[in-house]
């Protein structure tokens, strides 16, 4: 069966996608806050793929431990976009980026031909120190906002993901062997120029900032094998095995195909599902798995359907236990490199993945091509969306 494709006029596609470099907290992007990583971004946006900024209708991004307020509305003011064009933030944590992508894609269904920029951004190295304020109105600073009630135990990033390691059966072996080639894969991917056309640099106080700075040549299985465990004694999940938190911002062109073909635009990325499961907060890091079954079935694809895969790998214990629930093989996901080697800049990271799924089809010259993206959330949650890579004024 194949995936049902709405009308012309309310199809979801993206026609362009970009991203920052993504570098690891208090690296080369330190300086700069959230809006400064991402008014480049949707500068760019417009500028190549033709839009007049005053017809978007509206920003959506994603953003997990900013200050507040509304990142979207002051990064499009700092982009030059007209102060007609609103901005909306939304925040699902590690999903927010590609939930956003997912609202807008909605929105787009909903009809009227409209078109927005989604993604999600993060600058970790700025976020804003947190505090409750005690009964005397003294701050009690606290290092993370509670996910979920006591009663669930909830968990750090860390624990569950010891617990999913240990439920799913993944162990220490598999899990360095699964980083070390994310960061192989990372590496031959910048040194093949992959990641070229899909990066905006920026500039700070001293210099330009134009590659990512996660993959680290250096590492080799015998090194891998050294990291200790550092959430649970005795356990599997290391410094190695871990993402790192980064600094970024990536978003999307996304609006009816309808739309697209007037823009002239000549291929993208159909949206052909979406969809936001929860699961137990014990075992967060599989939440993803969950969406995207759900949207799999939904569309009638099965796993082995699928071209091209991209799971936001905050453990390599997590993204092992939801390729292996979803009967995908490892070897098949993340072709150039995940967050293992590149980091992991929360808000943005689900963008990422949408922006990397459009670079990979476009290199592929495939059009009919099914990509899966998916990411897990804190507080057991996941995102997941299907796309088709089709060519839009040549059939």
């Amino acid at each position: 069966m194949a995936p049902e494709i709405l009308p012309p006029d309310r199809q979801p596609v993206i026609i362009a996608a970009r991203r920052t470099p993504v570098c690891r907290i208090n690296g080369p992007l330190g300086t700069l806050r959230a809006h400064e990583l991402l008014a480049p971004v949707l500068r760019e946006l417009v500028t190549s793929s033709g839009v007049e900024p005053g017809a978007v209708a509206d920003v959506v991004m994603g953003n997990a431990v900013g200050g507040g307020g509304n990142v979207a509305r002051l990064a499009l003011l700092e982009a030059g976009l007209p102060v007609s064009v609103p901005g909306m933030t939304v925040d699902r944590q590690c999903g927010s980026g590609l939930d956003a992508v997912v609202l807008a894609a909605r929105l787009v269904a909903a009809g009227g031909n409209p078109l927005y920029l989604a993604g999600g951004v993060e600058s970790t190295s700025t976020a804003p120190l947190r505090a409750h304020r005690n009964d005397d109105g003294g701050p009690e600073f606290y290092r993370r906002a509670q996910f979920v009630p006591a009663s669930f135990g909830d968990p750090d990033m860390g624990e569950a993901a010891e617990t999913v390691a240990q439920k799913f059966g993944v162990g220490r072996e598999r899990q360095d062997a699964f980083a070390l080639a994310s960061h192989r894969r990372a590496l031959a991917a910048a040194q093949a120029g992959y990641f070229d056309g899909e990066i905006v640099p920026l500039g700070t106080g001293t210099g330009t900032v134009a590659a990512d700075d996660g993959p680290r040549r250096g590492l080799t299985a015998a090194v891998m094998a050294r990291f200790p465990p550092v959430f649970v004694d005795g356990g599997t999940v290391t410094a190695g095995n871990s993402c790192f938190d980064a600094d970024a911002a990536s978003a999307v062109v996304i609006t009816s195909v309808q739309r697209a073909q007037e823009l002239g635009a000549a291929d993208g990325l159909l949206v052909l599902g979406t969809g936001t499961a929860g699961v137990h907060p014990e075992v967060l890091g599989v939440g993803a798995a969950s969406a995207a079954r759900d949207v799999l079935d939904r569309a009638g694809v099965t796993a082995d359907q699928l071209d091209l895969v991209e799971f936001n790998e905050a453990f390599a214990s997590q993204t092992l236990a939801c390729l292996d629930e979803l009967g995908i093989d490892g070897e098949r996901a993340n072709l150039d490199g995940g967050a293992l080697a590149l980091g992991h800049a929360y808000g943005a990271s689900g963008a990422v993945l949408v922006t990397r799924l459009l670079a990979q089809a476009r290199r592929a010259e495939a059009p009919g091509a099914l990509a899966l993206a998916m990411i897990s959330s804190a507080g057991g949650m996941g995102t997941a969306a299907l796309f088709r890579y089709q060519h839009l004024n040549n059939g």
